[in-house]
């Protein structure tokens, strides 16, 4: 998958070949059967091109991170637990940004959009996030989610 996140377009068998031989010797069939085995599992779509296939990735790399992270911490029976201890291993650099995604996330009530409802249980433990500059609103890039078990995938060049 790495390979085809890289290029963030439709990749051929032979160009994930050729980028990967650049590291070590790997034959076409095997490269072209692992594209296969992540089409099957829904990681990548593809399109016919002739006699060959153009493969793209479904999802986001920071997607499938996404759901990695959500996938261990839902199976947690105590995610505050499982959150703070998270937040510790983190680096300052980690740590500044997740502020910045909290910010990004955090709509102030005043700019949320009319007919938008917020169940008072989750507004009720939600506190603001203290700013120190101005937040930039962005929006987020892409919201797919990747498909169910993700860590059955496997990179182009087994890892």
């Amino acid at each position: 998958m790495s390979r085809v996140w890289k290029w963030n377009r439709p990749v051929t068998v032979r160009e994930v070949l050729e980028d990967l031989q650049k590291e070590r010797s790997i034959a076409y069939t095997t490269v072209m059967t692992v594209l296969d085995n992540l089409h099957q599992k829904g990681w990548v779509r593809r399109e016919a091109e002739g006699r060959a296939y153009r493969y793209e990735a479904v999802s986001t790399r920071a997607a499938y991170a996404a759901a990695l992270m959500n996938d261990a911490w839902s199976q947690s029976d105590n995610p505050a637990a499982a959150l703070v201890a998270f937040f510790g291993m983190m680096s300052e650099e980690q740590r500044g940004a997740l502020r910045d995604a909290v910010r990004i996330v955090q709509v102030p009530e005043t700019q949320k959009p009319t007919g938008t409802s917020e169940p008072a249980e989750r507004a009720e433990r939600t506190e603001p996030v203290e700013r120190t500059e101005p937040a930039e609103r962005t929006e987020p890039a892409e919201r797919t989610e990747p498909p169910e078990n993700p860590a059955s995938a496997q990179d182009a060049d087994g890892r």
